[in-house]
């Protein structure tokens, strides 16, 4: 009877095996109108990277290493990037990984996960269901805020003080909408800038996206959906973002603003009709309004002769720039003496207001 023992401890291994494959290996399809059951086990999987910019770089960077290490969580590696010299593909061609132009031929049958870190092209649903684990989404935000093409600067224009990452399942026809499989807090440093933010949730969502990766399948099991309370849409940045108007916007909203876009879209305002840009931004300053003979107006300019900055006066005070560009770069020195105080214009003018009222009773200082 020993052998009928064995092998009845045998088979009811094997049912426990069938059982525990079946619990942790069912994931939401795409449309959510059903399921499908996942290929295998678990790592090490077999993965397309679909990237772009700087920030999918660090989560490639991460995964390329752990292709040639002993974590196990990385079979092979392949990757999609969109044409031109992005910096992806610059990665991706430098470390000879097997590179695709979007969209990507070979799919069928080739991989377990698909990988999705700022790419900015939405996968077809067509695509979505070639991969039995489902596909990836690492975004740098808290969803469901901040979804869209620009989490990072909506933070920063936003002053929100915490933000974080979170590693999603895509589903079809819409951008980060699917359930939420990991998530990670993370602090906004004062003072921040959008390009020192992006830079640490990039480190921070490459390795979310390894842990996610290591446990996919207890993940899945547990994954959550997202909220309708709390969204919120970060749309690209476009330059009309950067005009500022002086009458609506306080010290700490053009400083967020600045430190959003500046950049990469240098502050706008206009001068005589004509457009400046606004560089080397201070904060605000403190300008006592005695310095002036009667009380400013919103974009009035003082020029602040020991520090070289011009003060502009806004909704609430008054915030400072070392340069500006007007043909071409000038300090504020030069722009004062050259432009300013020649011509006896001192006031900046938002777009959306009237020269005439903003110009009447202002002064240069």
């Amino acid at each position: 009877m020993w052998w009928t023992c064995k092998i009845t401890g045998a088979y009811l291994r094997l049912l426990e095996a069938f059982e525990h494959r079946r619990v942790c290996s069912l994931w939401r399809t795409g449309s959510g109108r059903g399921q499908r059951r996942l290929s295998s086990f678990g790592p090490p999987w077999r993965l397309l990277f679909f990237g772009s910019d700087n920030f999918a770089v660090e989560s490639l960077k991460l995964l390329t290493s752990s292709r040639s290490s002993n974590e196990g969580i990385v079979g092979s590696l392949e990757v999609v990037t969109l044409s031109g010299d992005a910096p992806v593909k610059r990665f991706a061609q430098h470390h000879k990984l097997p590179l695709q132009i979007w969209p990507p031929q070979k799919v069928e049958g080739r991989f377990d996960v698909g990988v999705v870190v700022s790419f900015g092209c939405l996968l077809p649903e067509s695509l979505l269901n070639k991969f039995p684990h489902g596909v990836l989404n690492v975004h740098p935000s808290l969803l469901p805020r901040w979804r869209g093409p620009a989490p990072v600067f909506h933070t920063i224009l936003a002053g929100d003080t915490v933000t974080g990452v979170t590693v999603m399942q895509i589903r079809p026809h819409r951008f980060d909408v699917g359930p939420i499989l990991s998530q990670e807090l993370h602090p906004v440093p004062q003072h921040c800038t959008a390009e020192m933010l992006g830079a640490a949730l990039a480190c921070k969502g490459a390795h979310l996206l390894m842990e996610t990766l290591g446990t996919l399948s207890d993940k899945a099991a547990h994954q959550k959906e997202q909220s309708k309370i709390g969204a919120t849409f970060a749309p690209k940045i476009r330059t009309s973002m950067s005009w500022i108007v002086w009458e609506e916007q306080t010290c700490s909203q053009i400083d967020c603003l600045y430190r959003a876009i500046g950049s990469r879209i240098p502050l706008r305002t206009t001068w005589t009709g004509r457009t400046i840009k606004l560089l080397d931004f201070t904060g605000k300053c403190h300008i006592s309004l005695s310095d002036h003979g009667r009380n400013p107006v919103p974009g009035s300019v003082s020029y602040q002769k020991h520090s070289n900055t011009l003060a502009v006066c806004c909704k609430d005070g008054w915030v400072g720039f070392k340069a500006v560009l007007l043909k071409k770069r000038l300090t504020a020195a030069d722009f004062y003496n050259g432009y300013l105080h020649r011509t006896g214009q001192g006031a900046f003018v938002s777009r959306t207001s009237s020269p005439a009222r903003l110009l009447r009773d202002s002064t240069v200082s």
